[in-house]
Parts: structure tokens; sequence; C-alpha cells
């Protein structure tokens, strides 16, 4: 039976600045597992999309444990490693996020869902990404199943692979791009985990703030009221793709 809609998140062990970051522990979690949880909030099927590497064997172990599906594929190869998840998974329409934040918020996604399916077209690339306003560590793509499976077919440059969305936001024909933003500009805050500080910040919110039980609003205030938090990390430099 197909899923209208599914999350496919890309995790594994070997990031380039922070190897093994997705399985560090915050609280009595490791952060994959505070990812998924919210994830599940959400309410479609989660799908972690990893590669077969020996060294992903524990995401897989751990995926195993927490009943959430797995599907492996190539490491470099990131676009066809989400086709093969979504095929797996008969879905209809996709929604990428990346294991390194594991304090996306789920109603967000959940908003952006709700705006994507009533638009009803297969041609709609969605993000709060595109054009941010949102803090690094809360991004979403939503696009559907015919646009990944033209964007696999036909991508060729090792970057259209490598990065999942590209040939769709730049070379997909008739592509409709929708931003979903946020009246507060907080595009400079990073709560996504890629470094040392960016795990020291997300570690203190959870554990000291107890920001994985937070919405989108709560956690926005908490860091307005705490506007030193930001400061640990905000000298990190976002990779470019």
């Amino acid at each position: 039976m197909s899923n209208e809609a599914v999350i496919i998140t890309q995790a594994r062990m070997t990031s380039t600045r922070l190897p093994g970051k997705i399985l560090m522990r915050a609280g009595e979690r490791t952060l994959l597992e505070t990812h998924l949880g919210r994830l599940a909030e959400v309410g479609v099927p989660v799908i972690v999309a990893t590669t077969t590497n020996q060294s992903d064997n524990p995401v897989v172990e751990l995926c195993a444990a927490l009943d959430v599906p797995v599907f492996r594929g190539s490491e470099n190869d990131v676009l066809e490693r989400y086709q093969g998840a979504a095929r797996a998974h008969e879905a209809r329409h996709v929604i990428r996020v990346t294991s390194d934040c594991p304090l996306i918020c789920p109603e967000l996604i959940r908003a952006g869902l709700d705006i994507y399916l009533s638009l009803k077209s297969r041609s709609v690339y969605l993000s709060n990404a595109e054009k941010r306003t949102y803090p690094r560590g809360l991004d979403f793509e939503i696009f559907s199943r015919r646009s990944l499976d033209f964007a696999a077919e036909n991508a060729r440059l090792s970057s259209e692979r490598e990065h999942v969305t590209s040939y769709i936001r730049t070379s997909m024909p008739d592509i409709h791009h929708e931003s979903y933003t946020d009246q507060d500009d907080l595009s400079d805050w990073r709560i996504t985990v890629d470094t040392d500080d960016d795990f020291k910040l997300v570690k203190l919110l959870i554990e000291h703030h107890r920001a994985a039980e937070m919405d989108y609003a709560a956690l926005k205030a908490l860091l307005k009221a705490h506007p030193r938090l930001m400061t640990i990390n905000s000298h990190i430099q976002q990779k470019t793709i």
C-alpha cells in the first residue's frame, strides 16, 4: 500500500567535521533518538536512509531497537539513496530532513506538509530553508516522488547526486517553489550539530532547558530570553554546497 507522504532522514557516522555525532548523547538519549522521536510526532512514516558502510551498522542496530525502518544505499550518491528509500516504501511525496537536526520541530513540518498537500500538485517544492527565516537545524524540504525520480534519472553532476534536492531546485522543468517562513528572521542562529561547539549548545539546551520537549514557539522564546546561548556556536561557518 502506498504512503501519501513519508519523512526520509539521511544519517551516517562518517561526518567530516564531527564523526559519529548522531550517536553522541545529550540527556538520556542519543541525538539520533531525539531526532527520530520528534519526527514521529509529525504523524507520517519515518525512514532512515543510511549507507551500506560497516561503520553505519550501529545506526541500523539502533533503528531496529526503535522499530524505525532503514534503507541502506550509496554513501556519496545520496539522491539514489533517497530514491531507493522512497520506492521501498511506495511514497508519493517525500519530506527530506537530516539527522544533524536533533531539535527539529514537528509542528513546523506538519504545517508545511498541510500547505504542500493543499496545493494538489506534483510540481511543487516547498521548504523552510530556501528563503531562510528559521534557525539552521529546523530545515525541511517537501517534494513529490515524481520530482525525485526525475532528478535521480537526469542529474549528472556529482554535486547533484550528493545533495538530494540540488537538481530539483535548480534544473527541474516547471518546478514551483513555495517557501514556509516565520515573521521573525532568526536565520543567523544555529541549532544544528556539525561541530563540537554546536554539540555543546544542543547538549546544554536538552539537559538544562528541556528543549527536546519544546515546540518552536517555546524554543524561540527560550533562546530569545537567553541570548548568550547563541554565542556558543555563533562563530561556526556553515559548510557551503
